[in-house]
């Protein structure tokens, strides 16, 4: 591709590889005249700036000569000081040689020209200057001619050897070795090429063609290997180069031929030492690759011949090509077309042309657009190959490979490119404790393994949760939980007696405790006696019974006019609720209790309500709480400071089937209201009723960037409060959660990563359908190869794709095809938002559980999963969200009845994925281009609606999250700016309750939309996000284009407001 042109007819040479900006010198070409027949010539510097898209150069400076050049070289001498860019010579005719002071040349200051010697005996058309020595230059004029001249003492030259040789010859190329300082050749006519040692001023090698017809034009050194050097031949019937190794200088190594006619110049890259340009008169420029041989990269014939071509030293990419046309071009070895350039060209014909009216477009013949195609380089340039390379590849391997230490010119060949896999561990810890749990997992030995992390736990909290799991395995649990939270009935028995037995001997008499005792003899012969009664009384028992005591006081009825009288009636009535209500007004607890009891069981309650509501003492609440056996508003009301108190009531008192919700009720208030303080806490209440995934959760929220130590201490709770629930309730009645699964998924990777592969495959759940899930299985299967025996093959996880089907409908692409009509529209409404889908980085989990509330957290999951593939399409629900509906919400309005969510399909069918930029445009009819001007959807026009119709029950919470979370963020935001998008994003989400009443939306929308709600009510916006981009992704963004992008927009601040 060209890069740059200037109009010059001029020899050339670049900047050194150190020098900063690229610039590139021209000095007029002796070999050309113009129509004047000047032989003036101009020294010009031309600043090289590839990021200017225009062809020109600009130029920096100029300088005129008093003589044209046949060559020009520039060396780095003297741009070791401050502000010095090095040394250009100049080769004129008549023997001169000039030196320039690049500086001053640019900075127009000082005098420019160092130093003028003619020595020379003809034109001098050959220079070069040392690569290791920057002060020694070579020349070469007519007559065999070389001089070496030190710059810093420019008076006397020194030649490398006597002109002996005959006959005489020009010196065509002077090359310097470029491993070897003291090696120079140089190139002649003849066809020969002579290599001098200048340490001994004699040449040491002489090469040539045995054919006497290669007429050498030019030479150049190999960049690493030092006894190989290119000669190219001008003569048109040998258009040839040869490469040469000076260790078998009988005949060259290789002759590359594809040029037509004699070839006028090479040059060897110095970045990469296999491709080698040429230039030749069949007005061609090929570059060639010398390992292979061949042409890897070749521009379209030329108008003319290129009698010079340079890479350049800095940009390996770039070379310079002068040609006898009198133009100079830059170009780029990666190649492209020229249709940049003929585009630009063409603007400028137009433009002139144009006089206010566009120009039909151009049709450029296929032929001519097919001819202007420049293919890039057939390999990578050695420049851009990776000289090594390391990737980490599954199961924590790493995969390394490099080049060879030694030179490259040592390098064997073929070479042997070695690939290194090795294994790599991390965390050590881990696979240590790892092994542990699996050990004890493996041998049933769970206690040991409790009590051993029980003496380890320096931390208190972490101390009691182990003791509580330990408990969760062994046998009568609940007593035993009841020891751990500190109460005991042992304990409390012996305390009691104490208490009483101190209380007899201070405050009661001798007489009151003989009739204790005749009290007690008359209870135990009443108890003993009323053993032996039956049914059927003895004839003696009934005699005895129809005797009348003797000597007894008579008693008297009550009969007067205040209460007691009136207690009187009530019972001779029979009207024992009147008596009790008698009793409580009169505080007689003790009768109204006695009469309520002979009342039933109703009457019963009524009174020992009004007992305890009346009886304001400390312990009320508590036994309010044993005789109603109203857990639920216990668990509710209770302080939490009594968390202990209040879970110990529930193991002695609450029924089974119940205890579990009951203990779950009580951990989410401990978490929700103590401010992370009883986090800890509400784990144990977690483990006592066997909550697995509330665990997991209340875990979660703890440790929000999870280590993997602590993933390996989460693991090992979960792994024994499963084995202890599978003890319970048999294999098949424990089933993980969502956020269980997830975790457990987490741990795997990361047990895998450290080379774990099989004991991450035992820890995977065999009957989990997620997708995420299969695909580890599979990977973790098949990365053990035949380490895995007994095993069945998992099944294929992955979505089998036909190669070159349609994937999408007619339906689906219509939108595209109005999105792209639509760009043809003068006047557009107000621009809409673009939303990009993304992928989800959260693995897709099952759809919520109903409420845990409404029976056991424990429940069996896999009613609510979807079978077969289409799992694979679920909405991410984060371990940080809880199923079901959430009692945190307190901003929230509260909604009139009883309001339920619309239940989630069974099965997640998402549509068709995105497959244009999602725009707010008007629907039209479908499978109809319209070529009229877009209308305004209904989310860009007033949103006030009169007549709208009230939303349907089942998505009324969507609005009620929805605008909840709105009044939390206004709440919480402090600038104008996020306070403005509220209030426009509040009117904009009038678009998602107009379609919710029309009922437009598809099924999987739907299911999304209330799966966003409960991370909203759950206070997880960043895991709302995450359902909002797995639900964008899988629709139609013709149906969510009116919502999405504001839902989004309000669930970032919510997310950036911490709300």
């Amino acid at each position: 591709m060209k890069l740059k042109e200037l109009e010059r007819q001029a020899v050339q040479v670049w900047s050194p590889a150190s020098q900063y900006p690229v610039y590139l010198a021209t000095g007029t070409s002796a070999q050309q005249l113009d129509a004047s027949f000047s032989t003036d010539g101009t020294l010009e510097i031309f600043e090289v700036d590839f990021r200017d898209p225009s062809l020109d150069l600009k130029r920096k400076g100029v300088l005129s000569a008093s003589s044209r050049f046949h060559k020009l070289i520039w060396g780095s001498f003297g741009s070791g000081l401050l502000e010095a860019s090095g040394v250009i010579a100049g080769g004129g005719d008549n023997g001169m040689l000039t030196v320039y002071n690049v500086t001053h040349i640019l900075s127009s200051g000082k005098e420019p020209v160092i130093a003028r010697r003619q020595k020379h005996s003809g034109a001098v058309r050959a220079l070069d200057f040392n690569p290791f020595q920057g002060n020694l230059l070579a020349s070469g004029a007519n007559d065999s001619e070389i001089f070496i001249w030190d710059l810093n003492n420019l008076s006397v030259p020194m030649t490398p050897g006597s002109k002996s040789q005959q006959p005489l010859e020009d010196i065509k190329a002077l090359s310097w070795n470029r491993q070897v300082q003291h090696i120079l050749s140089s190139a002649h006519p003849s066809g020969k090429a002579v290599v001098w040692d200048l340490r001994k001023n004699e040449p040491i090698i002489k090469v040539s063609d045995h054919s006497n017809r290669m007429h050498c034009s030019g030479l150049a050194w190999h960049p690493d290997v030092a006894t190989q050097l290119v000669l190219c031949s001008e003569d048109d019937h040998l258009p040839v180069i040869q490469l040469w190794d000076l260790r078998f200088a009988s005949s060259p190594l290789k002759v590359l031929e594809s040029h037509s006619r004699g070839i006028l110049s090479v040059s060897w890259s110095q970045a990469d030492a296999e491709l080698l340009l040429s230039s030749a008169k069949d007005n061609q420029i090929l570059c060639w690759n010398l390992g292979s041989s061949e042409v890897v990269y070749k521009l379209p014939t030329l108008s003319s011949w290129c009698f010079d071509v340079q890479w350049c030293p800095r940009d390996p990419l770039v070379f310079s090509a002068a040609s006898f046309d009198g133009w100079i071009n830059l170009y780029s070895v990666m190649g492209r077309s020229w249709e940049v350039q003929q585009m630009r060209q063409a603007d400028k014909i137009s433009s002139s042309f144009s006089k206010g009216q566009p120009l039909p477009p151009l049709q450029v013949p296929k032929q001519v657009a097919q001819a202007s195609l420049i293919p890039p380089l057939k390999k990578p340039p050695k420049w851009m190959r990776r000289p090594a390379g390391v990737s980490f590849a599954f199961g924590g391997k790493l995969v390394t490979f490099g080049l060879p230490s030694i030179p490259v010119h040592q390098v064997p060949q073929p070479c042997l490119r070695l690939v290194f896999i090795s294994q790599v561990t991390t965390e050590p810890e881990l696979l240590t404790q790892s092994a542990e749990l699996q050990e004890a997992l493996g041998s049933g030995n769970l206690l040991n393994y409790c009590q051993n992390k029980i003496h380890q736990s320096s931390l208190q909290s972490e101390k009691m949760l182990w003791q509580f799991l330990k408990v969760t395995l062994e046998k009568d649990s609940r007593m035993k939980f009841l020891k751990l939270l500190g109460y005991s009935k042992d304990e409390l028995q012996k305390k009691v007696a104490t208490w009483l037995r101190s209380d007899l001997r201070l405050g009661e008499s001798p007489q009151s405790k003989g009739d204790d005792l005749n009290s007690n003899r008359q209870q135990a012969f009443s108890i003993q006696t009323s053993k032996h009664t039956t049914w059927e009384a003895s004839a003696s028992s009934a005699f005895f019974d129809e005797l009348i005591p003797q000597n007894m006081t008579p008693w008297e009825i009550p009969i007067t006019e205040d209460t007691e009288g009136l207690l009187s009636r009530a019972l001779l009535l029979g009207e024992l609720g009147p008596a009790v209500e008698l009793c409580l007004k009169e505080e007689r607890f003790a009768d109204a209790i006695i009469l309520a009891q002979a009342g039933g069981s109703d009457l019963l309650k009524q009174a020992q309500e009004r007992y305890l509501a009346k009886k304001k003492t400390g312990i009320a609440p508590l036994l309010a709480c044993i005789i109603q056996k109203n857990w639920k508003d216990m668990v509710h009301t209770c302080s939490l400071k009594n968390w202990r108190e209040a879970l110990a009531l529930l193991l002695t008192y609450s029924e089974p089937e119940k205890f579990p919700e009951l203990c779950d009720r009580l951990g989410t208030r401990m978490e929700q209201e103590s401010g992370w303080a009883l986090t800890s806490e509400a784990k144990l209440c977690y483990v006592c009723s066997g909550s697995v995934e509330r665990l997991v959760e209340c875990w979660a929220k703890c440790q929000p960037a999870s280590s993997p130590m602590a993933l390996q201490d989460l693991m090992e709770k979960v792994m024994v409060l499963n084995r202890s629930l599978e003890l319970l309730r048999g294999p098949d009645g424990v089933s993980p959660g969502p956020a269980t699964i997830y975790r457990i998924t987490q741990y795997a990777n990361l047990l895998a990563a450290q080379g774990s592969l099989a004991t991450a495959m035992s820890y995977l759940p065999s009957d989990c359908a997620q997708l995420p899930v299969q695909q580890l299985r599979d990977r973790l299967f098949h990365a053990q190869g035949s380490g895995v025996s007994g095993q069945q093959s998992p099944p294929f996880p992955f979505p089998r794709v036909v190669v070159g089907a349609t994937p999408y409908s007619q339906e689906t692409s219509s939108p595209r095809l109005k999105f792209q009509s639509s760009r043809q529209v003068t006047i557009l409404p107000p621009r809409p938002r673009i939303f990009t889908p993304r992928s989800s980085l959260m693995m897709p989990l099952t759809p919520s559980h109903p409420s845990p509330y409404q029976g056991s957290r424990m429940q069996n999951t896999s009613d609510y999963r979807p079978s077969g593939v289409q799992e694979a399409q679920l909405l991410p629900l984060g371990p940080g969200v809880r199923p079901g509906p959430q009692d945190s919400l307190k901003n929230a309005p509260v909604p009139k009845g009883n309001l339920q969510r619309k239940k989630l399909p069974e099965t997640f069918i998402p549509p068709a994925p995105i497959t244009a930029p999602v725009m707010c445009l008007a629907p039209e009819p479908r499978g109809v281009l319209s070529s009229q001007p877009a209308v305004p959807s209904q989310c860009q026009q007033p949103l006030e609606k009169i007549n709208r119709k009230e939303l349907p029950p089942e998505h009324q919470s969507l609005k009620i999250s929805f605008e909840a979370l709105l009044q939390r963020c206004s709440l919480s935001a402090t600038d104008l700016k996020t306070k403005r998008k509220l209030d426009e994003a509040a009117q904009r989400l009038e678009c998602l309750y107009d379609k919710l009443c029309e009922g437009t939306l598809s099924p999987p929308v739907l299911a999304g939309l209330h799966e966003i709600a409960r991370c909203v009510d759950a206070g997880s916006s960043e895991q709302g996000l995450v359902v909002h981009a797995q639900v964008v992704g899988c629709s139609s963004f013709s149906e969510v284009s009116s919502f999405m992008p504001v839902l989004k927009s309000v669930l970032t601040i919510a997310h950036k407001l911490h709300v």
